[in-house]
């Protein structure tokens, strides 16, 4: 019973670990897609091993012995921790693709210098920017 549930704790311990290690290293490439696929694959199957254990077993943690419950306080220690690093560098990799972005932005739109201007209701010429295409190439 919480075996495997120790075992999925594990099992998604090591996979942020291995992502969070990677990202941090500046890696790129189908690896982190599919860490990720297998992180999210790793999730589910916590929730619904946790959800299934409520259902049928209400009170299942209070009958493990004291070894399994050390096993999987350790576990979900680890997992926490883990989780925290991982979504740190997420974080600034999420921040870092959007400073990015909007520095490409500026210079597209200093490079095209694609000022227009129309007429108001009043009559008053009104400078509007409307926003420069970018192209993106999604490999990188």
């Amino acid at each position: 019973m919480a075996s495997n549930l120790v075992d999925i704790i594990s099992s998604l311990t090591l996979i942020m670990s291995e992502e969070t290690e990677r990202l941090s290293a500046r890696e790129r490439g189908k690896d982190l897609a599919e860490l990720a696929a297998v992180k999210i694959r790793l999730t589910g199957l916590l929730e619904g091993e946790l959800a299934r254990l409520n259902r049928t077993q209400p009170g299942w943690a209070d009958t493990m012995d004291e070894d399994t419950k050390e096993g999987l306080s350790g576990g979900l220690i680890a997992l926490g921790a883990a989780s925290a690093s991982n979504a740190a560098v997420l974080e600034r990799q999420i921040d870092l693709s959007v400073e990015l972005m909007a520095a490409f932005e500026a210079e597209a739109r200093r490079i095209s210098k694609s000022r227009a201007e129309t007429y108001s209701a009043s009559g008053i010429l009104a400078p509007i920017d409307p926003a420069t295409p970018i192209s993106i190439n999604s490999e990188y």
